[in-house]
């Protein structure tokens, strides 16, 4: 994913932001309908999941067939003040939505925010989302290893 950066006016002042070239305005909001809501959500993907963790976050992801990808954030107060909790989210946001781009459908996302994330760059934020998602979406389409039953009487 590349990122380039763009002027825009904020309260008469000139200051820049990070923009996707696969997004088009407004399509960087994660639709209602790949955000994760209930409890019952979370503890799919936590539970029946594969957990990766970065020095920023840790990911579980988990496969959730015929159903479109859903991407839930846990943002705690370890992680800083509400204004500063509040960028990690949308940091976040912004990538899920660029995840559930490329897998609208079949898996469950959660991801939490680790104190560190609250210091860390979009850059680095970036790099530790796309690792984990990587590493997860590896593990859960590994084949299991399963004992043989036959012949093992």
């Amino acid at each position: 994913l590349e990122f380039r950066r763009v002027l825009f006016r904020s309260g008469g002042q000139l200051s820049t932001r990070a923009e996707s070239p696969t997004l088009r305005k407004g399509e960087h909001v994660l639709p209602q309908r790949h955000r994760m809501r209930t409890s019952a959500e979370f503890s799919h993907a936590f539970r029946s999941g594969i957990r990766t963790g970065r020095r920023n976050i840790v990911v579980s992801t988990a496969k959730n067939p015929g159903k479109t990808t859903q991407v839930g954030f846990i943002v705690s107060k370890a992680v800083g003040n509400a204004v500063t909790r509040n960028l990690v989210k949308r940091r976040l946001r912004e990538l899920a939505a660029l995840t559930c781009a490329a897998h609208p459908e079949g898996y469950a996302i959660a991801v939490r925010a680790l104190p560190a994330s609250a210091e860390a760059s979009w850059d680095q934020l970036r790099r530790d989302y796309e690792s984990a998602l990587e590493t997860t979406f590896a593990k859960l389409d590994r084949p299991q290893n399963r004992p043989n039953d036959e012949g093992t009487s």
